[in-house]
C-alpha cells in the first residue's frame, strides 16, 4: 500500500526536527518566519532560564512578505513582549533575508555589543531546525550550538496561512538546500537516511516541487 503524502511528509517532519537541548546558553536566536509560536518558544525559554537574552533576526521573506508589513524580528519582538519578555531582554535584527543572514548579521549585532558568546540555541519551526543547525554551524563555527522549537506534533505544524500543501513544499524544498548547500559552502553537511530521500522523491512526483532551489 502507497504512503499518503501526510505520511511521507512526516518522515520529512521527523528528520528536519534536529533537537540538540540546552538548559543553559549565552544568547537564544529565534529566526524571524511565518510562525508566531518560535516567539511564543524563545519566551517561555526566557522565563525557564535558558538565557536572559534574545535576538529576534529576520526581515520579510518568501513567506511573510504579504503578510506583514515590517520585518519578521520587529512582529516576534512585539509577540514576546506581548508574553512578558521585558524589553531590555530583546534585541532585533531587521535585515536578514535568509538564516545564514540570519547567523552572520546577528553575530555582527552581538559583536558590536562587546557580547561574548560560547553557547547559543536557536529556535525556529520544527521543520526548520536541521537546516538552522547546519549553517549556523558552517556561518559561525566557533560556537558551540543548540536547537529547540515550539513544542507540538507534526498533525499541529499547518496552520490557517501555512497549510500542509505549503508546509510539504517548504520542507521538499529545504531537503534539496540540505543536499545542495554544502557544495556552496551554506551549511555543513548532514546524512540523509535512504527513507527520507525515497520520501522527498515521492513527494516530488506527487507535485509538491514548489519551494525548490
Amino acid at each position: 500500500m502507497s504512503r499518503s503524502p501526510e505520511a511521507l511528509a512526516e518522515i520529512l517532519w521527523n528528520y528536519h526536527r534536529y533537537f540538540v537541548p540546552t538548559d543553559q546558553a549565552d544568547v537564544i536566536i529565534g529566526l524571524g518566519s511565518y510562525d508566531l509560536r518560535v516567539a511564543d518558544r524563545c519566551a517561555e525559554m526566557f522565563y525557564a532560564g535558558v538565557s536572559s537574552r534574545i535576538v529576534f533576526t529576520g526581515s520579510l521573506g518568501n513567506w511573510t512578505r504579504e503578510k506583514w508589513d515590517r520585518p519578521e524580528a520587529e512582529v516576534f519582538a512585539e509577540r514576546a513582549l506581548e508574553r512578558g519578555v521585558p524589553e531590555e531582554a530583546i534585541f532585533r535584527e531587521t535585515e536578514a533575508t535568509n538564516i545564514g543572514e540570519n547567523i552572520s548579521l546577528t553575530r555582527r549585532l552581538l559583536e558590536s555589543q562587546g557580547t561574548e558568546v560560547r553557547k547559543i540555541v536557536v529556535v525556529t519551526k520544527p521543520n526548520t531546525i536541521r537546516r538552522a543547525f547546519a549553517t549556523a554551524s558552517k556561518v559561525w563555527p566557533e560556537i558551540e550550538w543548540f536547537t529547540d522549537c515550539p513544542q507540538f506534533q507534526f498533525t499541529a505544524q499547518p496552520m490557517a496561512e501555512h497549510p500542509l500543501e505549503a508546509l510539504i513544499n517548504e520542507m521538499v524544498g529545504d531537503i534539496e538546500r540540505i543536499q545542495k548547500y554544502p557544495e556552496l559552502g551554506f551549511q555543513i553537511p548532514q546524512k540523509i537516511p535512504e527513507e527520507v530521500r525515497a520520501a522527498c522523491l515521492r513527494l516530488i512526483e506527487a507535485g509538491f516541487n514548489k519551494h525548490s532551489v
